[in-house]
């Protein structure tokens, strides 16, 4: 009996998010998968980080998500590591994030894929685009804090 994947493990990050968006509010959605695309996340051969996610008919779809295929694929399919991927929510979710984007300068934005109760979520976050000088304090803030650390570290010894 194949033993199942953690029940909240990470797949991957979306870590330039962070440095590009302020997070407004995080939600979490299913995937529409194919089966190759869960036996390469599988693997972690996936890469999140140029994503972004679109509405297009009242549903949610990730873009620029890119999925490597496996070597061992199947012979009966051509692998599409650039497609489009369908989100799953509840209706009345999706309506609300529909009106939030609508209004000026939101966006949604996968910030990761994980495992939970055996199944492959997107954690997609509500965000707005940071300014140039916000990214500036952004890195001011992390150095600040790297810094501190190694000043920790060595004052330990």
């Amino acid at each position: 009996m194949a033993k199942k994947p953690d029940t909240a493990s990470r797949i991957a990050d979306n870590k330039k998010a962070a440095y590009n968006y302020f997070f407004e509010e995080r939600f979490e959605a299913g995937l529409v998968l194919e089966g190759w695309e869960v036996k390469s996340l599988r693997e972690g051969k996936v890469q999140i980080t140029d994503g972004y996610v679109v509405i297009r008919n009242g549903e949610l779809f990730v873009i620029g998500v890119q999925i490597q295929p496996l070597g061992t694929a199947s012979t009966h399919i051509s692998p599409d590591k650039q497609r489009t991927k369908k989100l799953l929510m509840h209706k009345e979710e999706i309506k609300r994030l529909i009106g939030k984007v609508e209004q000026k300068g939101y966006t949604l934005v996968p910030l990761n894929l994980h495992w939970k109760a055996g199944k492959i979520k997107c954690e997609i976050a509500l965000a707005k685009g940071k300014a140039e000088h916000d990214k500036r304090d952004t890195i001011k803030d992390r150095e600040g804090k790297r810094e501190v650390e190694r000043a920790m570290k060595t004052h330990h010894r």
